[in-house]
């Protein structure tokens, strides 16, 4: 036999095992999310607050983000109806995280220039109006919260929803804070201030969250994985001459998937060497989906790949 090529599958990845669960969750943030976005919304506008309003825009993008969440998660979970999909749908999940992160950047950015027109313009909002909703509103999200975060490390979407939360909690908490200034002190400028706090809150998130989906979608190894490592675990497994066209991307969340070439001496015994770089793969590195070509070191062809 001159090579052998096998794969390693995982038949149950987490995303299709929890991602019922995952998905009824979502959906109930979203319902939460969406119906209170509109109340915010009109009572920012009557009690003339930016710190309101910015919380209720915020809300609204979470509302956005969560409804690309669950169809995002939907349409994965479905089972592949179109072959050319070799890798079926997951990468939606990605997309809709991506999305996600650039509607809090545009969300972000409108509050700073606002609370800037404000600050040299004045404004007279109204402060029982704003800590009433504010604190309704902190109440909303924390029941949000609490829905999300047990499943926050298995799923991208659901981490860049339970970040969102984070987000809008500490919105609500500085909404609060500015009413009750605003209240006893008839410091008005609080409002825009907590405003333009709430944009500089979002942008770190926002960004860090745009960063690891273009790195999935850029097909970089998995930021927890040493290549060099690896390349050496592979290379030491008893029967292995050489290791080359070592590759390891991330599908989706919680599905990192490789690919290797692995040389072993002319007429030795494949199945043991695959046998244990499955092994290894999954058990020390977390990666359940694998491709690997064994090779014999008499083998031509490997050399003439351009990448």
């Amino acid at each position: 036999m001159e090579e052998m090529a096998a794969a390693t599958h995982d038949h149950g990845h987490p995303q299709a095992r929890g991602g019922a669960r995952e998905l009824g969750r979502l959906r109930v943030v979203f319902l939460l999310t969406a119906a209170f976005v509109v109340v915010e919304a009109v009572v920012a506008v009557v009690a003339d607050s930016l710190a309101l309003l910015g919380d209720a825009a915020h809300m609204l993008v979470d509302a956005i983000a969560v409804g690309l969440s669950v169809a995002a998660i939907g349409l994965a979970s479905r089972p592949a109806r179109n072959v050319a999909r070799t890798f079926g749908l997951y990468r939606l999940e990605v997309l809709a995280a991506l999305a996600n992160a650039l509607l809090l950047l545009g969300a972000a950015v409108y509050l700073l220039v606002e609370a800037g027109l404000r600050l040299v313009d004045g404004a007279e909002p109204e402060p029982v109006p704003m800590l009433v909703a504010a604190a309704v509103g902190f109440a909303v999200n924390l029941v949000c919260y609490v829905l999300l975060r047990g499943s926050a490390r298995e799923s991208l979407n659901v981490s860049a929803a339970l970040v969102d939360v984070i987000s809008d909690l500490v919105g609500s908490l500085g909404v609060i804070a500015a009413a009750i200034v605003i209240e006893v002190t008839d410091w008005t400028a609080a409002d825009p201030i907590v405003g333009a706090a709430i944009g500089c809150w979002i942008v770190p998130r926002a960004w860090r969250l745009a960063a690891r989906s273009l790195r999935i979608l850029l097909q970089a190894a998995p930021e927890r994985l040493d290549i060099d490592d690896l390349h050496r675990a592979l290379g030491a497994l008893p029967g292995v001459l050489d290791v080359h066209d070592l590759h390891v991307w991330t599908l989706t969340s919680e599905m990192d998937v490789a690919s290797a070439h692995l040389v072993v001496a002319a007429g030795a015994d494949p199945h043991p060497v695959l046998d244990s770089a499955s092994a290894l793969l999954r058990d020390v590195y977390e990666i359940t989906h694998a491709t690997l070509q064994v090779e014999p070191d008499d083998h031509e062809g490997c050399a003439e790949l351009s990448w």
